[in-house]
């Protein structure tokens, strides 16, 4: 395996890798939603001049979330080795690599998500409440659905960094194209292996955002 490889040797590696990279990120980002949603929604809500004022709790939150945006992801990935051990029972694969990869990027959407909030039309809000609505009512009938765009926009953006993510993650033996790239890229110094993983990640990327994209247009062409 060292030195140059045939395609018949390559591609099998580069279809795993690609296929364990589709599978963390997948879980990834459907564990960063179900935390980040409703954390970003709380921290809208729990604002001073919010629909449910809590500033002590909006206070934790907050500075938890912005220490968990702040810290490097590589010292994450390091940092949550004994917690992933313990939770999965193994730091290795890709299974084990979704717990600090989840970690890395819920605070990241849970900001996303109070922004595109931000930008929903109060007035939605007050009609709703005038009708004798309740705080779920404004959140299921005018927040959620008014950012609807905003925020698979950001789901767009976080996928594209849970991508980034799961790459990083093989210097840790995560799985997917990262560990491949640096176990038969780096190690071997092969950069057939090397350049076939970058190009894999870079057509995930623009897959994603095109997807992502036309989305987003559609939903704001039907509002």
């Amino acid at each position: 395996m060292w030195g140059r490889m045939n395609w018949e040797d390559l591609w099998p590696l580069l279809l795993n890798g690609s296929l364990e990279t589709i599978y963390m990120v997948g879980l990834s980002a459907l564990f960063t939603v179900l935390i980040g949603l409703p954390l970003g929604v709380l921290l809208f809500i729990s604002r001073n001049n919010g629909l449910a004022p809590m500033p002590k709790l909006n206070a934790l939150l907050g500075t938890s979330i912005n220490v968990g945006r702040s810290l490097p992801f590589i010292v994450l990935l390091i940092a949550l080795i004994p917690f992933t051990r313990l939770l999965i029972g193994t730091t290795l694969g890709s299974t084990a690599a979704v717990v600090p990869v989840t970690i890395g990027a819920f605070p990241f959407f849970a900001r996303l998500t109070e922004t595109a909030l931000d930008e929903v039309d109060y007035g939605r809000i007050e009609a709703i409440l005038s009708m004798g609505g309740n705080l779920w009512h404004v959140i299921a009938k005018a927040l959620l659905p008014e950012a609807l765009p905003t925020l698979l926009a950001g789901i767009t953006l976080t996928v594209v960094m849970l991508i980034g993510f799961s790459s990083m993650a093989g210097v840790i033996g995560g799985g997917g194209l990262g560990d491949l790239a640096i176990r038969y890229g780096y190690q071997r110094f092969n950069n057939q292996v090397m350049f076939g993983t970058v190009v894999i990640l870079v057509v995930m990327v623009q897959g994603v955002q095109m997807v992502g994209d036309r989305l987003v247009r559609r939903l704001a062409h039907r509002r």
